[in-house]
């Protein structure tokens, strides 16, 4: 079992997927995947129907934060947030958006009031949520937006990685359209992506010298400007840059050429131009296990990496590995003492 000295705070995602599901039958399972304490913030009812929907045996505590510890060994605690929520798996409800924001907030402020170590996301679906307001392109962005105000600091810029167990990737544009790739590609967006991973994986991840491998823009890193003048006039600017400042980066290399195993085993964390050029490979390579890491940020944020999974909602077919990873990994990224 993995000891932490503070719960992590989980959010309740979307009530028509997967999240609930996940949480629900993680805390079944925790003594086998060895988790460490957490509470949802969620509501109690929406859970009991889902577990009784799932035929899982889960008694729940209403509780405070700054309870849930105690609690966790003989249930699962529940921080009430929000009104009532009727379970319809696989059903978006307009009604429940601002319960699913204010988890997220609530969840961030709860780590800067010192109850909770750090925040585990379940999936949300965005498109269901910008009736109430919201309008951030994604969790990572309106993460920073709350660091920004609850931490009252400048905006920090954040970092997408998700963490597999063969492979870290980061993206430096995140969630844009693939056309407009190009034109949001700077040198000094590259430049701040590859301090952020820096400094997180030294601070964070504990290690010493990470090497950055970056990945080129166009087919064969660009093929000596023959096939696009992005990888000269852009990634490499970046790279002789960040050398001059002591980081250990590679590139920019050949995306189809980077990720097969011996090549892996040059770098610790692959930066891609863009979202799907490195999320592709790591998911194929750790679907069920990879973990999304928000950097950059005051708090510690880790996300299973897959969607809300409608289809699967309500079904007990769910998987939960990916959940389980991002609590554990919270809990270290949070206090390297917990392994």
């Amino acid at each position: 079992m993995v000891q932490i000295k503070k719960p992590l705070a989980v959010t309740c995602g979307e009530p028509a997927g997967i999240g609930p599901d996940i949480a629900l039958s993680s805390w079944v399972n925790r003594k086998k995947l060895e988790l460490p304490d957490f509470y949802i913030r969620s509501d109690v009812k929406l859970l009991a129907d889902r577990a009784q929907r799932l035929g899982l045996k889960v008694p729940l505590a209403v509780c405070e934060p700054d309870q849930a510890s105690s609690l966790f060994s003989r249930a699962l605690p529940v921080v009430q947030t929000g009104p009532e929520i009727l379970d319809k798996p696989g059903e978006e409800q307009a009604e429940t958006a601002a319960s699913v924001i204010s988890s997220i907030r609530k969840s961030v402020e709860d780590v800067k009031k010192g109850v909770a170590a750090a925040v585990v996301t379940n999936p949300i679906n965005k498109a269901a949520l910008y009736g109430q307001g919201f309008e951030y392109p994604g969790h990572t962005e309106y993460l920073a937006a709350l660091a920004a105000e609850i931490w009252q600091i400048p905006t920090p810029r954040p970092v997408m990685l998700i963490a597999g167990p063969d492979l870290m990737v980061a993206p430096v544009t995140i969630h844009i359209p693939l056309a407009s790739v190009p034109s949001a590609l700077t040198t000094e967006l590259i430049v701040e992506t590859a301090r952020i991973t820096h400094k997180d994986l030294r601070e964070r991840f504990g290690l010493p010298n990470p090497t950055l491998a970056l990945c080129g823009l166009n087919p064969h890193a660009g093929e000596n400007a023959t096939m696009g003048t992005e990888d000269r006039d852009i990634i490499e600017p970046a790279v002789a840059q960040l050398r001059a400042e002591g980081l250990d980066v590679l590139g920019p290399l050949p995306a189809d050429t980077m990720f097969h195993r011996d090549a892996r085993n040059t770098y610790d964390c692959a930066l891609g131009m863009y979202h799907d050029q490195v999320l592709i490979p790591a998911k194929t390579l750790g679907f069920d296990e990879a973990v999304n890491v928000t950097l950059g940020l005051p708090f510690v944020r880790t996300s299973p990496d897959h969607g809300t999974a409608y289809s699967l909602a309500g079904t007990g077919m769910a998987k939960i590995d990916s959940f389980a990873a991002a609590l554990r990994f919270a809990a270290v990224l949070a206090d390297p003492t917990a392994m």
